[in-house]
């Protein structure tokens, strides 16, 4: 289902308002996402009490909607937090070969994940402080890590130099919070990281694409990131739905962009919706839970009538799909199969597909053909040889081994079936 995130949440109430408003609307979504700065300090990993004064009933009225919460967790310490001092004797955060650990990101240090006492003193701290709230899925943030400056020869890690070592830190975080989870009996732990190296898939990474800009040029890029990852070997996948940077929720332009961007995120491995949008809103203080602004309001009913109906089908349909999506996940977990890929991936004796670079197969049976430029009324669709497809939206027949033009109104993604399934819409 669908996942709601924005940049960001800042109180309590905004969360349950929003997820009431989806309950209303007959909406079901899987997960609703709190970002950074709603906790104290850096470091600290916890509620600020005065935008978050009782997470708890928070979670558990989301629990009795069927909705999942997510936080946003940061590798970043600063002085003023109540564990630095702590973290800093006992060698938990990343060295700097010369002068202080401060200033690595910003005002921030960064923890030291590559040490195992380091991950389980953090780990600690998240379970205290959210997971035993009841939050069982985290938004690890800042994987690579994020530095203020990137001059690699200056970081060393407890095991090594960060020019020998620094590529297996986003594996290592997600380790961090995979066995952590593993430790209490949880079974299916999927994070969300903005990085990920060789082997993070064994600590459960589910990887975005980043802060994108929300352009068709950027949904273009994404298309081709998420068949690479796929057959990198990391099935979980996703983007910020709309992108991140520069839209603003009023723009009529970027509503194209937005509805083109939702349908083909009906079709990745999560649906998930994010964004820093315009208006900016302002800040409700200085301090704390409160230190960083948020963006315009981005849920599917922000940009209008027309954009909500258009959102709420293809919910509808991710909907429909969750029988076909479970068993698409099961294969990754067990096989290792990306859930979307290349044509030539089910059709490796069609030569046509391995030339193709604007569909994609989610799992075995669906083809998806995202439209990808503004304006565009048409699109043509090559159809893989040695099977049947139908046109999901028209129900017309094709033989495979040919292209054909489809129609693209601005409600549709073109979408064709392997012959013997079914897609409803």
């Amino acid at each position: 289902g669908l996942w709601q995130c924005k940049l960001r949440y800042r109180t309590q109430d905004e969360v349950l308002s929003v997820a009431r408003q989806y309950q209303k609307e007959g909406i079901h979504i899987d997960q609703i996402v709190i970002d950074f700065f709603h906790w104290t300090v850096q470091g600290d990993w916890k509620f600020d009490t005065d935008f978050w004064p009782d997470p708890k009933a928070m979670v558990e009225e989301l629990k009795e909607m069927g909705i999942e919460l997510m936080v946003s967790i940061w590798p970043t310490v600063e002085e003023t937090s109540e564990n630095y001092k702590e973290m800093e004797e006992l060698g938990y955060l990343t060295r700097s070969e010369h002068g202080k650990r401060l200033g690595q990101l910003n005002v921030a240090s960064v923890i030291d994940v590559t040490n195992p006492d380091a991950r389980k003193y953090v780990w600690e701290k998240i379970k205290k402080n959210y997971y035993d709230l009841g939050i069982k899925i985290f938004w690890l943030d800042e994987a690579e890590p994020e530095l203020t400056g990137y001059e690699f020869s200056h970081y060393r890690y407890f095991r090594g130099a960060d020019m020998e070592v620094g590529n297996m830190y986003p594996k290592e975080y997600a380790r961090m919070a995979y066995e952590g989870m593993e430790e209490e009996g949880q079974e299916n732990i999927v994070n969300l990281l903005r990085c990920a190296w060789a082997g993070s898939q064994k600590y459960g990474a589910l990887v975005w694409s980043g802060d994108i800009h929300s352009t068709f040029e950027s949904l273009q890029n994404q298309f081709a990131a998420g068949l690479n990852m796929g057959l990198s070997g990391i099935p979980w996948w996703t983007t910020d739905i709309g992108g991140f940077f520069g839209a603003n929720i009023y723009d009529e332009d970027y509503h194209e962009v937005f509805v083109r961007w939702f349908e083909y995120g009906t079709f990745c491995p999560v649906m998930r919706l994010h964004g820093y949008r315009m208006p900016y809103q302002p800040q409700l203080g200085t301090t704390g839970g409160a230190e960083c602004v948020s963006g315009a309001p981005n849920e599917i009913w922000s940009y209008g009538d027309d954009v909500y109906e258009i959102c709420k089908k293809y919910i509808e349909i991710r909907e429909a799909m969750r029988p076909y999506t479970r068993e698409l996940m099961e294969a990754a977990h067990e096989k290792g199969s990306p859930v979307m890929r290349p044509l030539f991936y089910d059709f490796p004796e069609d030569k046509t597909c391995w030339d193709n670079e604007s569909e994609y197969m989610f799992g075995p049976q669906i083809l998806v053909a995202p439209v990808m430029e503004r304006g565009q009324k048409t699109k043509e669709v090559y159809l893989p040889a040695g099977t049947k497809w139908t046109n999901v939206w028209t129900k017309e027949v094709f033989e495979g081994g040919q292209t054909v033009t489809v129609e693209t109104p601005i409600e549709q993604i073109p979408l064709f079936t392997k012959e013997g399934f079914e897609l409803e819409v």
